[in-house]
């Protein structure tokens, strides 16, 4: 693995492991009212584009970093979506 690879997998894992402290909030109180629903829908619809970039170039960091961060993404959307009725 070259140099530059092995600073796109930092990198990546740098952006994408920030938002576990989020993912994992969500997980232990379910609570999501202080989240922005519009920004992690625009938000997941960028992470699923660069996924199909990066699998299109063939390029690891890219694909690595946005299929974990696509899963935390949606992981929270999806939580967003079931409190929406409810008072969280």
């Amino acid at each position: 693995m070259d140099t530059v690879t092995i600073l796109g997998l930092a990198a990546a894992a740098c952006t994408t492991f920030a938002f576990f402290p989020q993912a994992y909030k969500v997980y232990k109180t379910h609570h999501t009212r202080d989240l922005s629903m519009p920004m992690y829908v625009i938000f997941s619809i960028g992470i699923l584009l660069w996924l199909v970039y990066g699998i299109i170039i063939n390029n690891l960091p890219i694909i690595c970093a946005n299929a974990v961060t696509i899963v935390f993404c949606i992981y929270i959307l999806a939580v967003m979506v079931k409190n929406r009725g409810g008072k969280t």
